[in-house]
């Protein structure tokens, strides 16, 4: 498959979510979006309203992440991040489950928790972070399951936190069990654009990456 530049651009979350981004960075970062037509920039709660301002008027949505990175505040906490990243202009909206809660068998718990961030957001479209690689492949597939009933708009890989990132062989699996129903985000550890060509290949139809720029500086023009 060859994907030119201009397309995959559109499929690319733009993404600074380090600890120690500062203003000048997100700056920059929305500049980047703006110039190469990224589909969103992905970003902290923090800086929803400086990148709401600074893309205004662009094609370039704001995703925000919520529950960020562990998944472990309450969903209680996550559903006030959610409103006010939504207030503040946030057109997307990234939430990490409950990994551990998860992880307990707490699944009511859990598919609870995505809809209820879901009804939320409303209209907005929901990614669900399912953090790949601290899961059975058993229990991706439930989460998958839950994202369909909920009405989230994608499934995702990874915040790019956890011990790995997404994986051609998860993509394929996150794929056939959301079927047509749902989007699937490739996200953590995508540095080049072979690996970005492979993960669409598989199933993904968005791609998060920091290193979107080396990633459309290899693709065909």
């Amino acid at each position: 498959m060859e994907i030119k530049r201009q397309e995959l651009a559109r499929m690319i979350d733009h993404t600074l979510l380090r600890p120690y981004a500062c203003e000048d960075d997100i700056r920059i970062l929305c500049q980047e979006a703006k110039e190469n037509n990224f589909f969103t920039v992905s970003v902290n709660p923090t800086w929803t309203k400086l990148c709401a301002q600074l893309l205004k008027d662009t094609p370039v949505k704001v995703d925000v992440c919520v529950g960020f990175p562990l998944g472990a505040t309450t969903a209680h906490i996550k559903v006030a991040e959610t409103a006010e990243a939504i207030k503040n202009g946030a057109q997307e909206i990234d939430m990490v489950i409950n990994i551990g809660a998860l992880k307990s068998g707490y699944t009511a718990y859990v598919e609870k928790e995505i809809a209820i961030i879901v009804k939320t957001a409303r209209n907005i479209p929901v990614k669900v972070i399912l953090e790949t690689s601290y899961l059975s492949n058993d229990e991706k597939v439930a989460v998958c399951e839950m994202a369909i009933r909920t009405g989230a708009s994608f499934v995702k890989t990874s915040t790019g936190y956890g011990t790995k990132g997404a994986t051609v062989e998860d993509i394929q699996l996150l794929r056939k069990a959301v079927g047509n129903f749902l989007g699937v985000k490739a996200a953590g550890g995508i540095r080049t654009y072979g690996e970005a060509v492979a993960l669409i290949e598989a199933g993904a139809t968005r791609i998060g990456t920091s290193t979107s720029l080396d990633i459309l500086q290899d693709a065909p023009l």
